[in-house]
């Protein structure tokens, strides 16, 4: 296991101690950024029309496409650091 995926993996339990619920669109990065490094590119098809949640997660994610599961890692474990400080 590599320092990043480390980082990465600890930044995925810390954000759990976050002292408030980030905006939505922030939970939205982070939900896209942490697929987007931990499984790579989105393979799924959409969600049903009336699963506004899940559409919005989709999307989110699918506009991460192409991006290295690498630097999706880093600006995730960044993210966190700055909803933590």
């Amino acid at each position: 296991m590599t320092d990043l995926q480390r980082e990465f993996e600890q930044a995925a339990e810390d954000v759990k101690q976050l002292g408030s619920r980030p905006d939505n669109d922030t939970l939205l990065k982070l939900y896209a950024l942490y697929k987007q490094g931990s499984q790579g590119d989105l393979r799924a098809h959409p969600p049903g029309f009336f699963d506004f949640v899940g559409t919005a997660k989709h999307e989110a994610w699918a506009q991460l496409a192409g991006m290295p599961q690498d630097e999706a890692r880093r600006r995730y474990i960044t993210l966190v650091r700055q909803l933590l400080a």
